[in-house]
């Protein structure tokens, strides 16, 4: 029983810490394919290092054109972990 409590307990956390991907694809494509909103670049073409430094410059503000704001309070809640951990990229 401990076993099953401590298991549940565990990936619920994990599931907590994880980024919603559901919300990025709202913009960005079901495989990120598109352009989101016609400004963004196509995140299926960038490396997983080149996700995760935007995701994390977005959150910091010293990354992004005309979607910065509205990407800060996306990636907002996320911690760099988190960020760096959304397995999106080549």
């Amino acid at each position: 029983m401990k076993k099953i409590v401590l298991a549940t307990l565990v990936c619920g956390v994990a599931a907590f810490g994880a980024v919603e991907l559901g919300a990025c694809k709202g913009c960005h494509g079901q495989n990120f394919e598109k352009a989101a909103l016609g400004k963004s670049k196509i995140v299926k073409d960038m490396t997983k290092a080149e996700v995760t430094k935007s995701l994390q410059g977005y959150k910091a503000g010293t990354y992004g054109g005309a979607m910065a704001g509205v990407m800060k309070g996306q990636v907002a809640k996320y911690s760099d972990a988190d960020l760096a951990s959304t397995g999106i990229g080549k």
